[in-house]
């Protein structure tokens, strides 16, 4: 299959270490953790990246080993690393991650309180970084981070549409970082209404579109202006409908042992964006979206499941 490398992949948000236990138990009594990357916009950039798309990265680290520790990690998986700029006055966040066996979901602990990363602004992002032919992903934990985060991801937002990009926006709600639910919901939906694209989890769509029916979730952002709408299912697959009135759901991939269900979500924006710039129907790509998902719900680590082009060749046979 032809990769379509005249397509460039831009994504922003705050990359930050993660520490995951090396073995379950409380996080207060792990004293051995292993040490890898995470971030819900750079595990759409790895997954891109690894499927042979040109992707660029824009995000801000401390000048700590951290931030080194990111930037290299970042540029390890032919990531474009120019825009991952360095604060002098904050820290890189981190996080701790518990290690789970049952599959249910990890305990997470997040360091990133005025974190290098929450200080990016409009003044981060180069406008040459879109063109014609480019993609832009942004999801709802960017726009959480700070005020100025939320500025440079409305910033990129705008510049894309100018240049006639395609935009897709995950909803990836993060209540505790928005001071209540209202504001939330405001933000997230002002920002979904101006992607061509929208993905967002069936219990997120109770919370944004009040409702939990798939179809109503999706005529819900149609309404609004929203091009394409794929709502996550979770192990029964996900259901899609376009502008276009195409609509249908489309299966998950069963999976006999579920071992970390963090990046998931991730990984199926991998699987949609990719199918759609390789000239794929809306229903390949939500289908590609669920097998990338179910890959990654069988490993442990968030981006550790993402395959290589090859690979989802021999996949998709």
């Amino acid at each position: 299959m032809e990769t379509k490398q005249s397509h460039s992949f831009v994504t922003l948000g705050e990359a930050m270490a993660m520490f995951v236990a090396k073995t379950p138990g409380q996080l207060a009594d792990i004293e051995e953790f292993h040490r890898s990357l995470a971030g819900a916009e750079v595990n759409v950039a790895i997954g891109m990246a690894r499927l042979g798309f040109e992707a660029s990265y824009i995000s801000k680290v401390g000048k700590d080993s951290f931030g080194q520790f990111i930037r290299q990690a970042i540029s390890n998986e032919n990531i474009h690393t120019n825009w991952i700029s360095e604060s002098a006055n904050h820290a890189t966040g981190f996080m701790l991650k518990s290690n789970v066996t049952d599959g249910s979901d990890p305990k997470v602990e997040y360091f990133r309180k005025n974190s290098a990363a929450s200080t990016l602004n409009s003044t981060d992002i180069d406008e040459n970084l879109f063109k014609a032919g480019s993609h832009l992903h942004l999801t709802g934990i960017s726009i959480a981070v700070s005020s100025s985060m939320r500025e440079a991801t409305k910033h990129a937002l705008n510049l894309a549409k100018e240049r006639g990009c395609s935009v897709s926006f995950d909803t990836n709600l993060r209540p505790t970082l928005w001071p209540d639910e209202a504001t939330m919901i405001a933000n997230i939906n002002e920002f979904a209404f101006a992607s061509d694209i929208v993905l967002p989890g069936i219990e997120e769509g109770k919370i944004l579109a009040g409702s939990d029916q798939p179809e109503v979730i999706a005529d819900f952002y149609l309404q609004n202006g929203v091009k394409t709408v794929i709502v996550k299912l979770g192990s029964k697959g996900a259901y899609f409908k376009t502008s276009t009135g195409e609509s249908g759901t489309v299966a998950g991939f069963p999976v006999e042992k579920v071992v970390d269900t963090v990046g998931a979500g991730d990984s199926f924006a991998v699987g949609v964006i990719s199918a759609l710039l390789d000239g794929k129907t809306i229903e390949q790509a939500a289908r590609r979206g669920n097998l990338l998902g179910s890959l990654t719900v069988q490993v442990r680590g968030d981006s550790e499941g993402l395959p290589t082009r090859a690979h989802l060749n021999s996949l998709e046979k």
